[in-house]
């Protein structure tokens, strides 16, 4: 436990461990993870696969996906003490570790989460310098860095439903950086993730919550807003 503390106070507050790849990703994967579940987790199974699931105790990984979860920035000093100040919190959490796999990228978290009756799955992947990409959401494929403005609208896979929901962001006269969708079969619950250069208001993201063949809809900004 001294050396993993050690780590921490070599490095301070402006770096919150020595790879940002195993620290400020990790931070902003979770950070992206309550922000699709509205808030901390009551409980959290978390698993590292691959370089992760070898160093995450050494490097600081599950301090800073405990501190995510917690929505503490990349910089926060109180990262360090993650795992004290989460049982203080009450978040229940577990640790798994999957040291090769072959479909997963070298540095990817899974999480899944559960807050109330709100059950979440997440894999976020930290591609290096802070920056993540959120590849799958409940088993869709998501694809998103959430650096930008992003709407999530899980939907009936209905014909027209693409060019509508453009043209509801157009009236807003935002650009749509990207946009994906993924179905887990046809005619099947189809999940839209839209990244835009800038936000919506909240009238509009009402509407498309209002519309009969939408199930869900999450609005998230940039999770270091």
């Amino acid at each position: 436990m001294a050396n993993k503390s050690s780590v921490f106070d070599m490095i301070g507050p402006v770096m919150i461990g020595p790879s940002s790849s195993h620290t400020a990703g990790v931070v902003r994967i979770a950070r992206a993870a309550i922000r699709l579940l509205g808030g901390m987790p009551d409980e959290a199974n978390i698993t590292f696969y691959n370089s992760f699931a070898r160093t995450y105790e050494g490097h600081g990984s599950d301090r800073a996906i405990l501190g995510g979860l917690m929505d503490f920035n990349t910089d926060d000093p109180r990262i360090k003490d993650a795992l004290e100040i989460a049982a203080e919190k009450g978040l229940i959490y577990k640790f798994k570790s999957i040291g090769n796999s072959s479909i997963h990228h070298p540095n990817t978290i899974k999480l899944n989460l559960k807050k109330g009756e709100i059950e979440l799955e997440v894999v976020g992947e930290s591609l290096g310098g802070g920056v993540i990409n959120i590849a799958e959401l409940d088993g869709f494929v998501a694809n998103f860095s959430a650096q930008n403005h992003t709407l999530i609208i899980k939907a009936s896979d209905i014909s027209g439903a693409i060019a509508f929901i453009s043209g509801v962001i157009a009236q807003e006269k935002t650009n749509i950086a990207t946009m994906s969708v993924s179905r887990k079969g046809k005619n099947d619950v189809a999940c839209h993730v839209i990244e835009m250069d800038s936000g919506i208001r909240e009238i509009t993201a009402q509407y498309l919550k209002s519309l009969p063949w939408v199930s869900e809809l999450i609005y998230i900004p940039d999770i270091d807003l």
